[in-house]
């Protein structure tokens, strides 16, 4: 059995936080959804091509048909994600948004059950209900029964369901290819998908003001190369039911963010979710330590 030079959740923690400003920097951009998620891929792309063409390309030939097919898949739906999430953010809040983007248990732990055979007890189960609840809660306030923020809502929820199945499919193809090989292929493949989705909407790819250029470049370094190429490594060692729960961190920090940027009020409701998102990831990571390494 392999072990990781460092505990996985270090650079979970890591990535969670990083993830946290995805939001903000979205909000703080003056272009489309397809626009912004095409530029973020794309950036990310530009930044990793020296050190893939350097020392990875003949990693390529390792990949089966399996795993190219896995890939494809994951680099789409990671590309419609965010898409819908980005769009949602225009008509919900960012506590809003977030928390349901980041509610994944949901979906991830049926999908591991039945993909994978990844069995799930009481204490697994009920710790993943006290962070959702923990998740409702910090956006319970700022609901709101309208046509515009129940469609925010909805994109947001199909954006979770889509970032899910993204982690399935890199879970099982991770497992036998290097982390940066892997992050390539799918961050590729994403950014191909949103060329040819901004096309065929016709949104434009320029000119943007020099903020918005900046934040494109940033929501590439921090949020992606950072927060979700973290991610992605730490797939090779703990369960997509473990990364689940601690993105729920996300909208906590988050939620903080805009109530400092965009004055975006934070109640009671909100402050006693984030105490409940806590309490159930540590539940959750004290349960699940069988799950922090895997036979490679």
């Amino acid at each position: 059995m392999e072990h990781p030079r460092i505990h996985p959740y270090i650079p979970i923690v890591i990535g969670v936080i990083s993830v946290s400003l995805s939001a903000i920097f979205v909000k703080l951009t003056t272009a489309e959804a397809g626009v912004i998620a095409f530029y973020r891929m794309l950036f990310s792309i530009l930044i990793m091509s020296p050190l893939f063409l350097l020392k990875y390309t003949h990693e390529l030939k390792m990949l089966n048909k399996r795993d190219w097919i896995f890939s494809l898949i994951a680099g789409v739906f990671l590309a419609f994600h965010f898409i819908l999430w980005f769009e949602s953010l225009n008509y919900t809040s960012v506590a809003s948004s977030t928390v349901l983007v980041t509610l994944q248990p949901l979906f991830a732990f049926v999908g591991t059950y039945f993909f994978f055979k990844e069995p799930l007890s009481l204490k697994t189960i009920l710790s993943g209900l006290i962070a959702i609840a923990g998740s409702v809660l910090i956006s319970w306030g700022d609901f709101k029964v309208s046509g515009s923020a129940l469609y925010g809502d909805a994109l947001a929820l199909i954006a979770c369901a889509l970032i899910t199945g993204y982690l399935l499919f890199g879970q099982d193809v991770r497992k036998r290819i290097s982390l940066i090989t892997y992050t390539f292929v799918v961050y590729s493949v994403s950014t191909v998908t949103l060329f040819f989705y901004v096309l065929l909407k016709g949104e434009s790819f320029g000119p943007y003001p020099t903020e918005d250029w900046m934040w494109f470049i940033l929501l590439a370094i921090i949020p992606n190369l950072l927060g979700h190429t973290l991610f992605n490594w730490s797939l090779k060692w703990v369960s997509t039911n473990v990364l689940s729960i601690a993105i729920l961190f996300e909208p906590v920090g988050a939620a903080i963010l805009a109530y400092y940027i965009f004055e975006e009020r934070l109640i009671t409701t909100q402050i006693v979710g984030g105490l409940f998102v806590l309490a159930g990831i540590i539940l959750f990571v004290i349960d699940d330590r069988k799950f922090t390494r895997r036979k490679v």
